[in-house]
C-alpha cells in the first residue's frame, strides 16, 4: 500500500545542509522562471514567437520541478519517507508527462529557430500567433496518452522485492526493481515512449540545427554569423543538458543501472538544470540581459 523514498536517507549528518541548499535551488528556480514569464508578458519587444515558446518553458520548468521538489523536501525536513501508492503513481504520472512536454517543445523552439533563420521573410506568415498557440498545445498534450498509459503499465505490476525506493522520487528504473517476475515487457514500453517522445524530437532539434548551422556559415559577413547564432545558443546548451543526461537514465539497461549513478543523473536533468535554464537564457540574450 506503501512505498518508503529512501532518498538521501544514507547522508544522516547532512540532513539540514540538503534542506538548506534544495530549498534555495528551488526558490532559485521559482524566481529565475517566474522573471522570465513577466518581462516577455511585460515588454512589447518581447512579445515575439521565441519568447512565447520560451514564456512556456519557463512555466514548464516551474511545474517539473514543482512534482519532485517539495515532496522532497517534506520527506528530508520530517524524515518521514513514505509515499502511498497512489502518490507514488500520480507523481510518476505527472513527471513523465512534464518530462515528454519538455522533449517536444524543445523541439518546437529548435524550429521556431529555424524558420527564422532560415527562412526569414516568410517567419511571420508561417508562426503567426495562432500557429504558436497550436504549437504550444501540442506539446503540452502530446505525451500524455503515452506516459499516462506507462505509468498505470508499470503499477499494474505486483511489488514484491520491497518497498524501499533508493531513489528521491517515483521514476522509473528504481520503481521497476522492486517489481516482481519477468518485466522485460514494461522494459520494451520504456524504450518505445522513449523513442517517440524523446528521440524523435531530438532526431527533429539535430535536423533544424544542421540547416541552421548550414546558413549561418553561409552568411557573408562575421557579426551576422555571430548574431545568428546568438539567438539559438541559449536553445541549443539547454537541449544538450537536458537529452543528454536524461537519455543516459532511460536508455541503459536495467541492470547497469545503481541507486548512486540514477540519483547523481536524475539530479542533474530535474533540478540542475532548471535552475540553469533561466541563467542560459538570461545571460546568452541580448533582448533579455538589458532587463536584468
Amino acid at each position: 500500500t506503501e512505498f518508503l523514498l529512501l532518498g538521501f536517507s544514507d547522508l544522516p549528518n547532512l540532513q539540514g545542509f540538503l534542506f538548506g541548499m534544495f530549498s534555495i535551488i528551488y526558490l532559485i528556480i521559482l524566481i529565475g522562471n517566474y522573471f522570465i514569464i513577466m518581462i516577455t508578458r511585460i515588454d512589447p519587444s518581447l512579445h515575439k514567437p521565441m519568447y512565447f515558446f520560451l514564456a512556456n518553458f519557463s512555466f514548464l520548468e516551474i511545474c517539473y520541478v514543482s512534482v519532485i521538489l517539495p515532496r522532497m523536501l517534506y520527506s528530508i525536513w520530517t524524515q518521514d519517507r513514505s509515499i502511498s501508492l497512489l502518490a507514488c503513481a500520480t507523481q510518476m504520472c505527472f513527471f513523465l508527462m512534464l518530462a515528454a512536454t519538455e522533449s517536444i517543445l524543445l523541439a518546437v523552439m529548435s524550429y521556431d529557430r529555424y524558420v527564422a533563420i532560415c527562412n526569414p521573410l516568410h517567419y511571420p506568415l508561417v508562426m503567426n500567433p495562432r500557429k504558436c498557440t497550436q504549437l504550444s498545445l501540442g506539446s503540452w498534450i502530446g505525451g500524455m496518452p503515452f506516459q499516462l498509459g506507462q505509468t498505470c503499465q508499470i503499477f499494474s505490476l505486483n511489488f514484491c522485492n520491497s518497498n524501499q525506493i533508493d531513489h528521491f522520487f517515483c521514476d522509473i528504473p528504481p520503481v521497476l526493481k522492486l517489481a516482481c517476475g519477468d518485466t522485460s515487457a514494461n522494459e520494451l514500453y520504456v524504450y518505445v515512449v522513449a523513442v517517440l517522445l524523446a528521440a524523435i524530437p531530438f532526431i527533429l532539434i539535430l535536423t533544424s540545427y544542421s540547416k541552421i548551422i548550414a546558413t549561418i556559415l553561409s552568411l557573408p559577413t562575421v557579426e551576422g554569423r555571430a548574431k545568428a547564432f546568438s539567438t539559438c545558443s541559449s536553445h541549443l546548451v539547454v537541449v544538450i543538458l537536458f537529452f543528454g543526461s536524461a537519455s543516459i537514465t532511460y536508455l541503459m539497461p536495467k541492470s547497469t543501472h545503481s541507486a548512486v549513478s540514477d540519483k547523481l543523473l536524475s539530479l542533474f536533468y530535474t533540478i540542475l538544470t532548471p535552475m540553469f535554464n533561466p541563467m542560459i537564457y538570461s545571460l546568452r540574450n541580448k533582448d533579455i540581459h538589458p532587463l536584468m
